[in-house]
């Protein structure tokens, strides 16, 4: 087995002292290019992917278009879901954007006298999985194909304007790379359709455009947002001097910065992202995540009677042993410290001398704390009345509990255009104002989710609101006092998958910012639960959801949690959870907790559990008590706002207990082979400073494991996964043939060694040989991110997370009967699973339902394409049917109906003289009994039986 060796194509990822470097632009196309090849003659490309919902939680939307003529037609742009449409009010979508390149969506705008449709794809927002794009798409039929029109080194845009009466006229605002620096970010301006492009505006290589906006009825009279920010793995600076607002008078083509110290906008590093809105010539409206340090006031600094972290920053040990015991154990149990930590405890600690007062300040310094204890300004309204030249702030109070401390997320605001002074906020969660920004009342409702990204206001009707939020897409008739929710596609943004033994299995998934839900593999995804009140999938907990764990003993014993390691341990069928997160001694560093933390069960003993911090935590009683069983196994962290040095994948051996793997998000990999005794690094030949996104313990060969490693944090797409048959000591690349995409994920195959599945940040792949090659596949699944994988032993299902689309399904039974053997044949046909004859075959059960039909499909392997000719005979050498198919090379399904043809009726009737009763639907059905398939083409003839059984025999 060879080590690892850097190629050239490799090693241009990276600067000379080591960083990963952004993938050019050339590269990611050069990769569509091959993916798109590689669907066509793909082995898999008549395999299934079925999605299973969820749907009802849906996923974040980041853009609405809607036909001002007819407000029940619009567009819906999700951020890493595709676009969707719809011509009744929401009742119902269909995607649009499936056969295009990308799912990831900026800003979508429609020109509806045409029904031209311009995508900008990449999400506007700067989230954690806000997933690049590939430039701007263009449709002129509605969504059936898609033209790439450029900028496709722009991988985030932010808005997008079409001139009202000149269709060719487009202004785009990108925003650039989020986790690097680049030069096509800026203003963009087109007036031949996209055929060529002119930057108009460009401030530096790390200042994009995040909005834009044109005076009603005036197309010259443009404003842009520019928005910097550093965004890395451990840090992200979401302000800086180079934010500001621009105005053109000239439709776009020349730009001055109307944002000046002068002109009462704030200036300087404080300045976030900004929204704008325009009402008309002269009033013209901004929202502004100031990130600048808020004052303190004397109402800021009044003491309260109860005990606060900040308090033990500066206190002595002396004060803190005069400290009241009731007060000091009230601040100690309302901030959740361990059991052992009370009052007398911590005070004898600190007379010894071990702990100090600012331990307990820096106990509860975890980042969920940081995010919300941040005391910036926040959002704020500005307004102009005369046209940019002269602003004023419009909030009489601070807007709290809007942006919290990340206002990068949001800074949407819109105008009524009937109502100068009515004006709307979207944060957490909306917010309207009747007066211009001075107050503000919220508009969410009970059906709504917190966090909004787009709103749509009807011009001809005020208090008529379109809403697009975290959770999809809700209407309203009267301005926010009651929402229609509208969530029919299946959008969910699964960060983690997995699936339980029962009859039938269900599936678990944890979502961004939905929470974590349950539910049956074989639920229909319809209506029906409107009218019984019953969705077949249910929450089970709230917040970020994240990865999931069932006890094969009892599967209402679920482990799972959100965001920065705070897991619970689930008992569903009483309803109750417990919290397990470890927690570090007083005195000690706090841990540090990936956003995803990675939580196992060891397969060798289900009370056994571990969890990730920058430390592997084992518990031996179900998550009870914790102990640390390694130090500290990554590089230790960076100085930031983000949880960073954090592991982010356990993999357990399920041939010995304690053959243990670990890998961090600052690129280490380390193995032990005694429970955490001992610890060894066997990552030194990896590219550095990557993600380890997953390890893979293999279930065939002891020594072997499988490791990927993700790149998307440095805006580096190459796809990375290695194998090691020696726990690691050497490294193959078997990464050859995936296209340019960061890889998420690789499992391996249970019963077929050479079988492996890999999910990447723009679709799903397929090896038979174990790496040697790669196949896509995604048939019925759009190019989205696959975040997970997880396949179901006993139903021999592969089961896709998907960040943006649900989860999808694929019966892989076959895929994992194509052994070397198999694929060194011409032809193969594969077992075929008997059908239950019933009498309802082509009858309805009433007068308004329709016939119920069988369907047997017959799977074959051919090595090359060719006509295929397939005869059903009887066992007395009837032809009761048969059929051509051209076959593909690869695997391929005959859809047999299990119906005689007329030639074949009239042969079995002359020769048996049974009666065969005609269905409703005109077809007679196959009788109960044994049949055999001739299956022949390409030189080659196989022949296989199949029965029709008697449901009677059925055990």
């Amino acid at each position: 087995m060879r080590g690892f060796v850097t190629t050239g194509l490799l090693f241009c990822h990276f600067l000379i002292f080591g960083q990963p470097s952004s993938t050019a632009s050339q590269e990611v196309v050069e990769g569509l290019r091959q993916k798109n090849q590689m669907a066509n003659t793909t082995l898999v490309k008549n395999i299934p992917l079925k999605n299973v919902g969820p749907s009802v939680m849906s996923g974040r939307v980041v853009d609405l278009d809607v036909n001002p003529e007819n407000p029940a037609e619009f567009y819906v742009g999700y951020a890493s879901g595709g676009l969707w449409y719809t011509k009744n009010n929401g009742t119902s979508f269909d995607p649009v954007l499936d056969s295009s390149e990308t799912q990831n969506v900026g800003d979508v705008a429609v020109d509806w006298n045409s029904g031209t449709i311009w995508v900008g794809t990449g999400e506007n927002n700067a989230s954690r999985s806000s997933y690049a794009g590939i430039g701007i798409l263009k449709s002129t039929d509605k969504g059936r194909t898609w033209q790439h029109m450029g900028l496709a080194d722009s991988h985030h845009i932010g808005r997008i304007l079409l001139h009202p009466n000149n269709p060719d006229e487009v202004v785009v605002g990108v925003t650039g790379h989020l986790y690097s620096a680049n030069s096509e970010r800026g203003v963009f301006r087109t007036s031949d359709g996209g055929k060529s492009w002119q930057k108009t505006l460009f401030i530096d290589d790390e200042t994009g455009i995040i909005d834009l906006a044109h005076a009603p009825g005036n197309f010259n009279t443009l404003y842009a947002a520019a928005w910097q920010k550093d965004r890395k793995a451990w840090d992200f600076t979401g302000s800086g001097n180079a934010s500001g607002v621009y105005k053109s008078t000239d439709a776009g083509t020349t730009w001055n910065k109307i944002s000046t110290s002068e002109s009462g906008f704030p200036t300087g590093d404080g300045m976030g992202r900004i929204g704008l809105d325009v009402f008309d010539e002269n009033t013209l409206y901004a929202v502004l995540d100031n990130q600048f340090r808020r004052k303190k006031t004397e109402e800021s600094t009044k003491k309260s009677d109860k005990l606060n972290k900040d308090d033990f920053k500066t206190m002595s040990s002396e004060r803190f042993l005069k400290l009241n015991n009731q007060k000091l154990n009230d601040f100690l149990k309302t901030n959740n410290f361990q059991e052992k930590y009370r009052a007398e405890n911590v005070k004898q600690l600190i007379r010894s001398g071990s702990v100090k007062p600012i331990d307990l300040a820096n106990y509860l310094d975890d980042v969920n704390a940081l995010l919300f204890d941040t005391p910036v300004i926040g959002a704020e309204v500005y307004r102009s009345d005369d046209g940019g030249k002269t602003w004023a702030k419009q909030n009489e109070n601070y807007i709290d509990d809007l942006f919290y401390s990340y206002g990068y997320y949001f800074a949407q605001i819109r105008v009524d255009p009937n109502d100068k002074d009515k004006i709307y906020l979207g944060g957490v969660p909306i917010l309207k104002s009747g007066d211009g920004g001075k107050t503000f009342t919220s508009i969410s409702g009970k059906n709504v989710h917190a966090d909004h990204h787009a709103l749509w206001i009807n011009p001809t009707r005020s208090g008529h609101l379109i809403n697009g939020n975290d959770g999809g897409v809700n209407i309203s008739y009267d301005d926010g006092e009651h929402w229609i929710k509208n969530n029919s596609p299946s959008v969910g943004q699964f960060y983690a998958i997995n699936v339980d033994n029962e009859e039938p299995y269900n599936i678990y998934g944890g979502l961004q910012d939905n929470g974590v839900w349950k539910g049956p593999h074989n639920a229909e995804e319809n209506s029906l639960w409107h009218q019984t009140g019953h969705y077949p999938w249910k929450s089970i907990l709230g917040a970020d959801g994240m990865q999931v764990q069932i006890d094969n003993r009892n599967s209402n014993t679920v482990y799972t949690g959100y965001q920065f390691g705070n897991y619970y341990r689930l008992d569903l069928e009483k309803n109750q959870r417990i919290g397990i997160m470890p927690k570090h001694e007083l005195g000690a560093p706090p841990y540090r907790f990936n956003w995803q933390t990675p939580i196992l069960l060891s397969s060798h003993n289900q009370d056994i559990l571990y969890i990730g911090s920058n430390v592997l935590h084992r518990s031996m009683n179900q998550g009870d008590d914790w102990e640390p069983i390694s130090t500290d196994l990554t590089q230790g962290g960076r100085k930031g706002n983000v949880a960073y040095g954090t592991l982010t994948t356990i993999s357990e051996s399920p041939f010995a207990f304690g053959l243990l793997y670990t890998g961090s998000d600052d690129g280490l990999v380390h193995v032990s082979k005694n429970g955490g005794g001992s610890w060894e690094i066997v990552s030194s030949s990896f590219p550095k400073g990557l993600w380890i996104s997953r390890l893979t313990a293999s279930k065939h060969k002891k020594e072997r494991v499988y490791v990927s490693l993700n790149g998307y944090r440095w805006d580096d797409f190459t796809p990375y996964v290695f194998v090691s048959d020696d726990y690691g000591k050497t490294w193959k690349d078997i990464s050859k043939g995936i296209p340019a995409s960061p890889v998420n994920v690789i499992i391996e195959d249970p019963e077929n060694e050479n079988l492996l599945f890999t999910g990447t940040d723009n679709g799903l792949y397929v090896s038979f040989d174990r790496g040697e090659s790669w196949e896509v596949f995604q048939n019925g699944m759009p190019n989205v991110a696959v975040h997970d994988l997880v396949i179901q032993p006993d139903a021999k299902h592969l089961l896709v997370g998907t960040h943006g689309r649900s989860i999808y399904k694929a019966d892989i039974a076959h895929m994992q009967q194509l052994k070397p053997e198999v694929l060194e044949k011409d032809l193969h046909v594969f077992e075929i699973e008997p059908i239950v004859y019933s009498p309802n075959w082509g009858n309805s059960s009433g007068a308004w339902s329709k016939p119920t039909t069988p369907g047997l499909d017959v799977v074959f392997y051919s090595s090359e394409p060719a006509t295929f000719s397939a005869t059903i005979k009887t066992l007395d050498d009837i032809a009761v049917s048969s059929t051509d198919i051209q076959a593909d090379k690869g695997l391929n399904i005959l859809s047999y109906d299990v119906a005689f043809s007329k030639s074949g009726k009239m042969a079995y009737l002359k020769k048996n003289k049974k009666e065969l009763k005609e269905a409703q639907n005109g077809k007679t059905y196959l009788p109960k009994g044994r049949y055999t398939l001739i299956l022949e083409g390409n030189g080659n003839s196989e022949r296989l039986e199949f029965e029709v059984k008697d449901a009677s025999k059925i055990k």
